[in-house]
């Protein structure tokens, strides 16, 4: 099968989780024997086109004019996809399939699959209107109606959780049969090489002191506020424990200056931007992971830290919820509640039995549920439900 995958970033471009996710699904299709090419944005240091293992990724470059705000470059960097797009197309004539991960290659996705008669599949990582418990403004209701519009032009829609498959059926009003649920999943072996080194760990924290580690973007949805709450009640009861909060955004002065204000600022680190090298061995380094957020439509970063065999302590939101078993595999909390983050928190750090065996059973579960063998071999299936599909219906009612 030949599959036309278009997202905004791969890596070494990386902004949230889509990046690693298009990785790592597009290589295990490629390892089954399925020719995949991945448009996406070019990232300074990286050729155009490449051969990236299994896969084949031609990166784009947005035109040379200055842009007044976000949705001007993302118009742009369509009309870059489509321009590369057309000229794979034209080289290689039998597409199968295209798959469009989230509304910013929207434009591209639709335009490809009307002119060409290629039909088209869309993965929606999250949405405009989760992220912001609704729509306020004009740029939300801009982004809305694309993923609207998204979810309209496309075959099929995949989600990463059952909470996504809801509210993607709620607020797009979809029918129940244009929704598939296929959970993300974590590379097992992301982590090997990787082992606790005692001397980096001592650049965030003293031997005697435990780590507990956030990583994601600092926005208001992934929650690092609710750990800086919850800080105060945790070392009033278990003193000898560092925070290390790793990423960067928008919240990234507020989050400082908060933890300044109450005067906890001595224990908590804030790392700034990580490097994948980095971000393996502060994993290693870590005795908990932490990830309160408020809105999480899957949550790879809770995958990570199983597969990385740390404790998670997740809130209880969203994929988040589905992916732990509360005290078994993990702890979870209530969303967006510092005292029973702090209580979850805690749990672990005064039980060292019990972490162990959350970490057994996560990696136990990881390995079980969570492997791209197994994804890509669903994602394989609703191409060829589609594909199927479409050749039986006439393409003049489609577009």
């Amino acid at each position: 099968m030949r599959i036309l995958m278009l997202s905004w970033e791969y890596p070494p471009r990386i902004v949230g989780g889509i990046s690693r996710v298009v990785h790592d699904l597009a290589q295990e299709l490629g390892e089954k024997g399925n020719e995949i090419h991945v448009v996406t944005c070019w990232e300074a240091g990286t050729e155009e086109m490449e051969r990236d293992k299994n896969v084949f990724v031609h990166r784009v470059h947005t035109y040379d004019i200055n842009t007044i705000n976000f949705v001007d470059w993302v118009l742009q960097l369509n009309f870059s996809i489509i321009e590369c797009s057309i000229r794979l197309i034209t080289q290689y004539k039998d597409f199968d399939i295209i798959h469009a991960h989230d509304w910013i290659v929207a434009f591209a996705a639709k335009t490809l699959k009307n002119a060409y008669l290629i039909p088209m599949i869309a993965t929606i990582h999250a949405t405009e209107y989760g992220r912001n418990w609704g729509v306020h403004n004009d740029m939300q209701r801009y982004i809305h109606n694309v993923e609207w519009w998204l979810t309209y032009e496309s075959w099929k829609i995949i989600v990463n959780s059952e909470y996504m498959s809801n509210e993607v059926k709620n607020i797009f009003e979809l029918p129940e049969d244009k929704v598939r649920v296929i959970h993300n999943g974590v590379d097992p072996n992301k982590f090997k090489g990787f082992e606790r080194d005692i001397a980096f760990r001592r650049n965030y924290a003293s031997d005697n002191e435990k780590i507990v580690f956030f990583v994601g973007r600092l926005v208001n949805e992934k929650g690092a506020h609710v750990l800086i709450d919850a800080v105060p009640k945790i070392i009033g009861c278990y003193n000898d424990v560092k925070f290390v909060i790793a990423g960067k955004g928008p919240q990234s002065e507020y989050l400082k200056g908060k933890s300044a204000a109450m005067n906890i600022n001595h224990k908590i680190y804030f790392t700034g931007y990580i490097s994948d090298e980095y971000l393996c061995k502060l994993y290693k380094c870590a005795d908990i992971a932490v990830f309160p957020s408020l809105y999480e439509p899957f949550g790879i970063v809770a995958l990570e830290g199983m597969v990385a065999n740390v404790p998670v302590v997740v809130s209880d939101t969203g994929g988040l919820g589905e992916i732990v078993y509360h005290g078994v595999d993990g702890m979870k909390s209530y969303t967006g509640n510092a005292e029973s983050l702090a209580d979850s928190i805690l749990d672990i750090l005064f039980n060292p039995e019990k972490a162990e065996e959350i970490k057994k059973r996560a990696m136990e579960k990881v390995y079980r549920v969570y492997n791209w063998d197994t994804i890509s071999r669903q994602t394989l299936e609703v191409y060829r439900e589609i594909i199927e599909e479409s050749q039986k219906k006439s393409w003049e009612i489609q577009v």
